[in-house]
């Protein structure tokens, strides 16, 4: 069975076990946190809007790969070089 879940407007595929990496969230580690699920698929059945919550286990937080910002205008000897890297939470999906 999979549920599709909803995290800072962005949407994930789940099964029971499975560890992501979502925006940062709130939670401390250790704790567990209530997701809606907007689906769930079974085998050939959806069931759109159940009123099932996913629970999940925060297992860190940690920072995401880093995203190189470079600005370069020709001909001007102007460059700039940024980096970024988001805040991330990981999650282990506990119960569907």
């Amino acid at each position: 069975m999979q549920a599709l879940i909803k995290i800072s407007d962005k949407q994930y595929l789940v099964q029971k076990g499975d560890t992501l990496f979502v925006p940062r969230q709130k939670t401390d580690i250790g704790g567990t946190m209530e997701i809606a699920s907007m689906a769930r698929i079974d085998g050939a059945n959806t069931v759109l809007n159940p009123a099932e919550t996913v629970t999940a286990k925060v297992l860190g937080h940690v920072k995401d790969d880093k995203v190189v910002v470079f600005k370069k205008k020709r001909r001007k000897r102007y460059q700039s070089r940024n980096g970024h890297r988001q805040q991330m939470t990981q999650i282990e999906v506990v119960s569907l």
